[in-house]
């Protein structure tokens, strides 16, 4: 191979092995930076509005905890962490001279995983800013860019997005403009995601538990999100802070279990309100319960309280797992680490073809050409390559660009954004010759509708899905990989 289409197959090949890179997006105190200290599993972001909230900053693995504040002229300025192990709230750089904050934290969780911070929308007619359109959507702006600022700017995998309450009309137009500006995500919902935050603000249920609220109001806020996210996912981003960062200490724990103690109509009054927790003569510390307060909010110290008071020798370790399984999190964590993951492999893939098509064009020998066109046919012809044709339909149809009827729509989402043929098939629990059975009912089902009924547009979509099913049947029963 010639040197300078050598040199541009390694760069494919450097940037499909970089980590899931994930921007948080959201408005001003949505809790973005609290969710991202989540993802990290240290609390490094810092959750105040101040200097840092107001610029991008990216988050990224490395040998040493660091920050650099890049200038827009490329150069960097460095600092250590604050003594809380934070972003310092001054950057000792003007801020009209800021390009990015790149954070590079020793954190095992950013190994497989990049995190970028977006600065928070203040108000409903404002647009997504010059710095964040630079950093997560454009190319790299100069040559003379050093290689950490040019992987920088290369583009997020996916996007969540954070919000409270309900999702408003102006969310959902922030949204299309992040996914029309993403060169890797192509104006493609399936690699976004809603993210619907603090639900422990909403109206309690009479034991006062908020997600018996949450959950069908996530439904509803999904489907008016359909086409701009895939799905919308409850979480209390203060819980998932608190456990995932390690915050809760035991002493913590001791002082929640010594709240649980107290007389039961005592306990009812003292956790009635925040202004009532901290001011009540108790027990516990006024200093304690006011961290308690910053850490766990009402809804946490309810729910540890409750627990600790039913299980009274219930371990430190166990109380933290329940706390976190209280946030939501998992399902969140869950999302990326598997849904998300495996729909950027195959989009980088289809991106990766696409460039080496280009390569093999503007080669100057006839054998570099001959070689590359033999390898991506051979790539196309393997079963694993119909995940993008079927990325490739998802997008047309999940964006509106061809309409199906909803249940097949459903159906053809469930297949695209998943490898679990139970969660597919909507046969969780049934033997895999059921679920067998079942694929290839569907398989039929496509082709029928393929062939009679369909709009040009849908016949596409239906022939593709047909084979997806297809090639899942064979997987199911073990003649072929998929």
């Amino acid at each position: 191979m010639a040197g300078n289409a050598a040199a541009q197959l390694n760069d494919i090949r450097a940037r499909i092995s970089q980590p899931l890179r994930v921007a948080i997006a959201g408005r001003l105190k949505a809790g973005k930076s609290t969710l991202v200290n989540s993802l990290i599993g240290r609390r490094v972001a810092p959750t105040e509005v101040g200097e840092c909230t107001r610029l991008v900053t990216q988050f990224r693995y490395g040998t040493s905890d660091r920050v650099d504040v890049v200038r827009r002229d490329g150069s960097r300025h460095s600092l250590p962490l604050d003594e809380a192990g934070m972003i310092p709230q001054r950057l000792q750089v003007p801020r009209d001279q800021i390009s990015y904050v790149d954070v590079t934290l020793t954190s095992d969780r950013l190994r497989d995983l990049t995190v970028v911070d977006t600065p928070g929308l203040s108000s409903t007619n404002e647009s997504i800013s010059d710095e964040t359109r630079k950093f997560l959507f454009e190319a790299p702006v100069a040559d003379d860019l050093d290689d950490d600022s040019k992987g920088a700017l290369s583009g997020a995998d996916a996007i969540v997005y954070v919000f409270t309450q309900s999702v408003r009309e102006d969310d959902v137009k922030v949204l299309e403009s992040f996914r029309t500006m993403s060169s890797r995500l192509s104006s493609n919902p399936i690699n976004s995601l809603g993210l619907f935050n603090k639900i422990d603000k909403l109206a309690p249920t009479p034991n006062g538990d908020p997600w018996p609220v949450a959950e069908p109001l996530s439904r509803s806020q999904a489907k008016v999100m359909r086409r701009v996210v895939s799905d919308v996912v409850p979480v209390v981003g203060l819980l998932a802070e608190t456990t995932e960062a390690g915050r809760l200490t035991a002493q913590d724990c001791e002082a929640l279990r010594t709240l649980a103690q107290l007389p039961g109509s005592e306990r009812q009054v003292l956790l009635a309100a925040a202004g009532l927790f901290v001011s009540r003569d108790c027990s516990v510390s006024k200093e304690q319960r006011e961290r308690l307060l910053r850490l766990l909010d009402l809804y946490g110290i309810n729910f540890a309280v409750a627990h600790l008071s039913a299980n009274p020798t219930m371990a430190t370790g166990d109380l933290v797992r329940m706390l976190f399984a209280a946030s939501g999190f998992p399902r969140l964590r869950q999302t990326l680490d598997q849904a998300f993951a495996l729909r950027t492999d195959a989009i980088k893939a289809g991106g990766a073809l696409a460039r080496i098509e280009q390569i093999a064009g503007a080669a100057e020998r006839m054998q570099d050409r001959e070689l590359l066109r033999d390898a991506i046919e051979r790539v196309v012809q393997q079963p694993a390559y119909h995940r993008l044709r079927l990325l490739e339909v998802a997008q047309q149809v999940t964006t509106g660009a061809v309409e199906l009827p909803e249940a097949m729509e459903a159906e053809m989402t469930r297949l695209a954004l998943s490898e679990n043929p139970g969660w597919i098939l909507g046969l969780s629990e049934a033997p895999n010759e059921q679920q067998r059975k079942a694929a290839i009912e569907a398989a039929t089902r496509w082709r029928a509708y393929a062939v009679g009924g369909a709009s040009p547009a849908q016949s596409r979509v239906a022939h593709v899905v047909h084979k997806g099913f297809h090639l899942l049947a064979q997987r199911l029963s073990g003649s072929a990989a998929y």
